[in-house]
């Protein structure tokens, strides 16, 4: 992307009706823009679109990290995401021989910045067979974990090569919402975290659980508009040009929004009877799309994953709220009682005090 283009994003932006804004650098690989591209892009935003609060994010490999550009990016407090799979050996498997080095030494120059590095581990039909081992090396390191499946993709022959099965990744989450509680004050868990919220909060909290549509656009390099950045690239998905600055109506308007439209009425009925909509949203528009190349068959393909960790949330919420012993009320205890294990509700209390 130019700095052009950059500046063409301010234009648009400018007078967008919204009261904040958050950037996230992806890919391709947004380190390749190098040093010189974020000393001027950054303040560009900054500045231009003050009254908006912008904030900034990264989702990198880590490979083109550098001491300068680390020192760029904390001095604008943008946090850094990234990619490992587990230990070496799962990894590389995954990403190619070299990949986990070559990440780890990215790593090291950011934390050494002060930058904040938090790790997205892509559960395969493959790699989750060793859920142990790969949740163990995120435990043993005290990196927080954020778990992706692998999903299928529009842009693959063999979309299903790596794709785990929704039925293994409902037992995934279940399996981590255990481990997240036996071990609470050890890690994060940040899916685990986030689908806390949702039902606790009767809402969705971030992107795959939540209507984005007229909230969550990409830039393509050359000021394409998307409704997603895993649409970017697909001309087909092209919304409009951040140099005509489009109105957000102007964006539905167009063919993708009115795609993007169609999958959120779909959603209103294909699951008005499912006690999750409210916070589900039928998740992901572009997992229901990927499946069928590029038509609406249906909401996203991992609904059993979702309705199995929200129903298991749900039961162990209500459990903890209404079903819990009345005290005893006993004035002189022989012995102190052995503390319960935490529980879901004590999950919440953790992240509401932070």
């Amino acid at each position: 992307m130019s700095i052009d283009t950059v500046r063409d994003v301010v234009a648009w932006l400018k007078d967008f009706p919204t009261d904040r804004v958050t950037f996230t650098f992806h890919g391709g690989e947004p380190l390749l823009a190098g040093a010189g591209f974020y000393r001027e892009a950054l303040p560009l935003l900054t500045e231009g679109l003050h009254d908006l609060n912008p904030e900034f994010a990264m989702q990198t490999n880590l490979w083109r990290m550098t001491s300068e550009i680390a020192q760029i990016l904390a001095e604008y407090h943008v946090p850094i995401g990234s990619s490992i799979d587990g230990p070496e050996t799962i990894t590389d498997s995954q990403r190619g021989t070299g990949y986990f080095e070559k990440t780890m030494r990215g790593y090291d120059i950011a934390k050494a910045h002060g930058l904040n590095v938090r790790f997205i581990c892509t559960f395969t039909n493959k790699s989750v067979k060793h859920r142990q081992e790969i949740f163990d090396f995120f435990l043993k390191n005290g990196y927080t974990l954020k778990l992706h499946p692998a999903l299928p993709s529009l842009r693959s022959e063999n979309p299903k090569q790596w794709a785990l099965p929704p039925e293994e990744y409902g037992e995934l989450l279940v399996y981590l919402l255990d481990k997240s509680l036996e071990h609470i004050q050890d890690i994060d868990v940040m899916n685990i975290n986030d689908l806390c919220r949702c039902v606790f909060t009767r809402r969705g909290t971030v992107c795959t659980y939540v209507d984005c549509m007229g909230s969550t656009f990409a830039v393509g390099p050359d000021g394409s508009i998307y409704p997603c950045y895993r649409f970017v690239g697909m001309p087909e998905w092209v919304m409009a040009h951040v140099r005509d600055r489009p109105t957000r109506e102007a964006l539905m308007q167009s063919e993708s929004g009115k795609r993007m439209v169609a999958f959120s009425a779909y959603v209103d009925v294909a699951c008005k009877d499912c006690s999750h909509i409210k916070y589900c949203r039928g998740g992901c528009p572009y997992n229901a799309i990927a499946p069928s190349g590029g038509s609406l068959d249906g909401v996203d393909p991992h609904c059993t994953a979702y309705k199995r960790i929200f129903n298991e949330l749900n039961e162990r919420m209500n459990k903890e709220m209404f079903e819990a012993p009345i005290m005893e009320m006993t004035p002189y205890p022989s012995k102190p009682r052995k503390s319960a294990k935490p529980g879901v509700m004590a999950l919440m209390r953790k992240l509401v005090s932070r």
